[in-house]
């Protein structure tokens, strides 16, 4: 009997191992999905700002504004 409750602690150890790591993938497709879904609307975002930052300066220094 104590030999089978010694055989089974790897194999709770490995099932607790899978577990773990399909929660991760979960976490990490759910990531995935959420950027994919919003990430035509944070590239126009990125976009603009990334030129706000370079043609404000630049109309700065050249006195055009």
């Amino acid at each position: 009997m104590a030999g089978s409750i010694i055989r089974m602690v790897p194999i709770n150890k490995m099932v607790d191992n899978i577990r773990y790591k399909g929660q991760i993938l979960a976490r990490t497709n759910k990531v995935d999905s959420a950027i994919s879904s919003s990430g035509i609307v944070g590239f126009a975002a990125g976009v603009v700002i990334a030129l706000v930052l370079i043609l404000v300066p630049v109309l700065i220094l050249l006195g055009g504004v």
